[in-house]
């Protein structure tokens, strides 16, 4: 990939992006120290506080950071751009637009749509565990604090998802240089404790990792479901890699992020080592007294500054799912005249809070959801890998011995991580399952009950041939533009077949309009239209958008003069179709999918509002259809 084909990349330094991939892009993972030792030791398989357990959690550290975030995301995944944007539906719309339609793709299909249901239930799980174990660190000031920690907790995250529609950019002039603040305090914590007990810097030696296996591999591979907290959020890599390009968020990862985590994780080690009872909050009780409260007030903002990214990931996913046909029309808005990639969907946001909140009360405390953390990202990551082996397949051709050897390297790593974290479903990981389960279900009911619409209109349509020989000069015309949108570019759509049963009319000049999605994240403006002469005033065109554009029908016809000449606005109306879907016993989905989508169609955003019709403009059509 280019240095220049992320989306926001030609217009701001290296220096810029990179302290920016700081502020957003870390948030996640750079506050993994606040409790992925404390819950290695004292979570739901509790370790011996002992040189042994410590330098093998140290060294599984080390090594994990190196081999998911480094190798696998760093060297190699952020390889996989779609036209400079990342995550898994890009990725999965690259791999589709590649290979096209064969007897895997249903199967890709399905692994991208687990991986972005799984990414949901990441979503709701972040804010909660980051907030929570920052303000905790008030028990560490004074333990009398405890019961103020989740009223304040709740509060700060109340704050967060109410700003929300404000939009990032103010706040997000300060993430970068509170976030290399925050960084810089992790280092010099860390320095001070390791100068302490030098020796904890041998635990970065895999030989200790291989040597906590071999003593008790048991809980060594339990203890890989708390290890890999410590890398929760390095799927933000891929994901913003669209907002900061490759070789920014790369530098900021190698020279910034990572040795700061390190160093931090060695000193927490170094301090237990010292002082076993320490291991309660080694994040805090490595801060002299007198620093410990404005700590608490920087890991809070920096929690904060995770919880916004992970909220802000949320809005673009569903922004995408909208686009690539996974999920209803909602309201998206745009927070920024100058940043296309600025959302906000109120839809998202109230109901992440409401998730949140309940998690919050149900959970109380980080070590509780610390549980259920983990599972949702470990999954997400094995579906990468799985997905990035399609990739170097089919898409990049390497050679099949390597392709074959990274994939396998990566899906046992990913793997073993992921079965560690299948131990905690019990105690917590079902929940983010629980959310997947509904989300999944949603996207692929959606997706099926869009292509049943379309089956069941093709069997009901007519050849576009035989209705012009039908039509002919007999019908009257009437001065002015119709309009009429078509979820397919072949046939007759059903409103201008209503509209003419009913009204015995048509306009001097009629356009069957259809939107579609080329898997791409922008398409050029030259690009955008395509036009068709079928004669006698009838012109068939197809917008093209890309699943991070914004779809502007009024806005595309004003610069398009192909179809007939110039579109009028005060002489172009809009004719829209409105199905009442009937669900019947029919071939298609099971009876209850059907009712799902026939209420997700009545409670979707009117094709008015979302294509940015004018209302006084705007003809809708009535029909009943059965699925």
């Amino acid at each position: 990939m280019s240095e220049t084909s992320g989306h926001h990349a030609p217009n701001e330094s290296l220096t810029a992006l990179s302290i920016g991939a700081i502020g957003v892009v870390f948030g996640d993972i750079g506050t993994s120290p606040l409790y992925a030792l404390k819950e290695s030791f004292i979570g739901h398989h509790p370790l011996v506080v002992d040189r042994l357990h410590m330098f093998g959690v140290i060294s599984l550290m080390f090594w994990t950071m190196m081999l998911i975030v480094t190798i696998k995301y760093v060297f190699i995944i952020l390889r996989a751009d779609n036209n400079g944007e990342g995550g898994s539906l890009a990725l999965l719309a690259l791999i589709g637009r590649t290979i096209g339609k064969n007897r895997w793709t249903p199967l890709i299909a399905m692994l991208g749509v687990t991986a972005t249901a799984l990414f949901y239930g990441d979503a709701i799980i972040t804010p909660a565990v980051s907030v929570l174990s920052a303000v905790e660190g008030l028990t560490v000031v004074n333990p009398g604090f405890a019961r103020f920690v989740l009223p304040i907790a709740v509060v700060i995250l109340i704050a967060l998802f109410s700003v929300q529609s404000h939009g990032t950019a103010i706040m997000g002039k300060f993430f970068g240089p509170v976030m290399i603040v925050y960084f810089l305090v992790l280092a010099m914590l860390g320095i001070s404790s390791i100068l302490r007990a030098p020796e904890v810097i041998s635990a970065l030696s895999p030989h200790h990792a291989v040597e906590f296996f071999m003593v008790n591999p048991k809980l060594a591979f339990l203890a890989l479901g708390s290890v890999v907290l410590a890398v929760t959020g390095a799927e933000a890599l891929y994901a913003d890699m669209g907002h900061f390009g490759r070789r920014a968020i790369s530098i900021s990862w190698l020279y910034v992020a990572f040795p700061c985590l390190l160093l931090n994780y060695l000193g927490q080690a170094s301090l237990v080592l010292r002082n076993p009872e320490a291991i309660s909050n080694p994040f805090f009780f490595m801060a002299p007294d007198w620093a410990r409260l404005p700590l608490v007030a920087l890991a809070t903002m920096a929690t904060v500054i995770a919880s916004q990214a992970v909220i802000s990931g949320a809005f673009s996913v569903s922004q995408q799912a909208v686009q690539l046909g996974f999920l209803p029309r909602i309201k998206i808005l745009h927070t920024s005249a100058k940043a296309a990639g600025q959302i906000y969907v109120p839809l998202v946001n109230w109901g992440l809070l409401v998730m949140v909140i309940l998690l919050v009360f149900g959970f109380r405390s980080s070590g509780n959801l610390a549980a259920a953390y983990g599972i949702a990202v470990t999954g997400t990551m094995v579906i990468t890998a799985c997905l990035l082996g399609v990739l170097t397949f089919t898409v990049w051709k390497w050679h099949p011995a390597l392709a074959g050897a990274v994939t396998l390297g990566l899906l046992v790593i990913d793997g073993l991580y992921f079965a560690s974290n299948v131990t905690k479903i019990p105690d917590g990981g079902w929940f983010p399952l629980l959310v997947a389960a509904v989300v999944f279900t949603l996207l692929t009911t959606w997706a099926t009950g869009r292509q049943l619409v379309r089956t069941r209109l093709k069997e009901d349509s007519i050849p576009f041939g035989v209705f012009l020989k039908s039509v002919g000069e007999r019908v009257r015309r009437v001065p002015g533009t119709a309009v009429f949108l078509a979820s397919t570019n072949e046939g007759v759509p059903p409103g201008l077949l209503h509209n003419l049963k009913h009204n015995h009319i048509l306009h001097d000049r009629v356009v069957i309009l259809t939107v579609s999605n080329r898997g791409v994240p922008h398409v050029a403006p030259e690009d955008r239209c395509e036009v068709e002469d079928m004669g006698q005033g009838f012109y068939r065109m197809v917008l093209h958008y890309g699943f991070m554009d914004e779809a502007d029908i009024p806005a595309a016809l004003a610069v398009e003069d192909r179809a007939g000449g110039p579109f009028k606005a005060m002489e172009t109306s809009y004719f829209l179709s409105r199905q009442t879907l009937i669900p019947s016993a029919r071939p298609g989905m099971a009876l209850w999918r059907e009712k799902l989508f026939a209420l997700l169609v009545r409670n979707a955003q009117s094709a008015m509002e979302f294509f940015k019709l004018p209302t006084n403009r705007v003809i809708e059509l009535g029909s009943q259809l059965e699925i």
